[in-house]
């Protein structure tokens, strides 16, 4: 499946990126993709959807965060490469 968009929310552990996903669904119609978490303890979450509601649901965190954001970006319309990047990195991470 090809999502409209992709947004991308850069935060710092894992209880962190919970608040920022119910933040995020909770603001515009988007869905949880999944999440990676890295370095220190750096979690990237990826949310699809179209890309009104990306746009929304970033900058919902980005404008008034509820905690540390390190980075947001959003992607529209994701090349299949991308997609097939998500779609992997999900099917690793079963239950995020």
């Amino acid at each position: 499946m090809k999502d409209g968009a992709y947004g991308l929310v850069e935060v710092l552990g894992s209880s962190n990126a919970v608040v920022c996903v119910d933040r995020m669904v909770k603001t515009s119609d988007v869905y949880f993709k999944t999440w990676n978490t890295r370095c220190g303890g750096h979690t990237t979450i990826f949310m699809a959807g179209d890309l009104s509601s990306v746009n929304a649901a970033v900058s919902a965190v980005a404008e008034n965060p509820p905690c540390q954001v390190f980075y947001t970006a959003v992607i529209s319309n994701p090349h299949e490469e991308m997609v097939k990047f998500v779609e992997e990195m999900a099917a690793k991470f079963p239950g995020k």
